[in-house]
């Protein structure tokens, strides 16, 4: 009897790891889907298959509350507790894309929440420095990450609004929350020829993601992409 059980249970966890990956599928397909519809405005009708993979290979289901995991893979935020969100997959995808984070890159991101987006670009770069403000989400993120094997990501706590001096220069920034306007102590931490993916605009309003280029020669140029909602950015100004 006993052996029957855990033949049971094993059966049971294969079956819910096809599950999910089945649901990994499925969101990538959606992504692939919307980033032929908005390819006009974002300039990126298809995402670099980098990313995709990622995309296909992080569970996102560990990284929601384990009453959300029903819709961990659809296409939309999910609430994650303490007024925060876990990012709707196309804009995880769409972040990562416009970042072009290469196997020797070190990323900062803003704004760990429950650490997904870090995963994520973890599949990528070679370093990911990660801020959060809310102690039990930047904790919770830690735990989640070590356990799930993401060696290369740090968690810090703290105000991402002034970045992580000791790790500068970057060669790309995330920042996940919306900001009135780029933090400067990020554009001084940004390297040459880096990339900064950040939403701007008022708090729970309709804001707009922006691309931020730092030129070789230090002089910054900006791009709108795509209207987007994010919960907004707290910390110091």
């Amino acid at each position: 009897m006993a052996a029957a059980l855990l033949l049971a249970a094993a059966g049971a966890q294969v079956a819910g790891a096809a599950d999910f990956a089945a649901e990994r599928r499925r969101m990538t397909q959606e992504i692939e889907a919307l980033a032929r519809q908005t390819g006009a405005e974002t300039g990126r009708p298809a995402f670099d298959t980098r990313v995709m993979t990622a995309m296909d290979t992080v569970p996102r289901h560990e990284f929601v509350p384990a009453e959300q995991i029903d819709v961990a893979y659809a296409n939309r935020p999910v609430p994650i507790g303490h007024g925060q969100t876990i990012s709707q997959p196309y804009i995880v995808a769409l972040m990562t894309d416009l970042a072009k984070a290469e196997p020797g890159h070190k990323v900062l991101e803003v704004g760990t929440g429950s650490g997904y987006q870090a995963a994520v670009m973890a599949q990528l770069a070679r370093e990911v420095y990660s801020i959060e403000i809310v102690e039990p989400l930047g904790q919770q993120a830690m735990l989640r990450l070590r356990r799930l094997g993401y060696g290369n990501v740090q968690v810090r706590l703290g105000d991402g609004y002034h970045g992580w001096e000791e790790h500068a220069p970057f060669d790309a920034i995330l920042v996940t929350a919306a900001a009135s306007h780029v933090p400067p102590p990020l554009i001084r931490q940004l390297k040459p020829g880096g990339r900064m993916v950040i939403p701007l605009g008022a708090a729970f309003m309709v804001q707009q993601l922006m691309l931020i280029e730092k030129k070789p020669d230090g002089t910054v140029t900006t791009r709108q992409i795509l209207p987007v909602a994010f919960v907004p950015l707290t910390g110091g100004r």
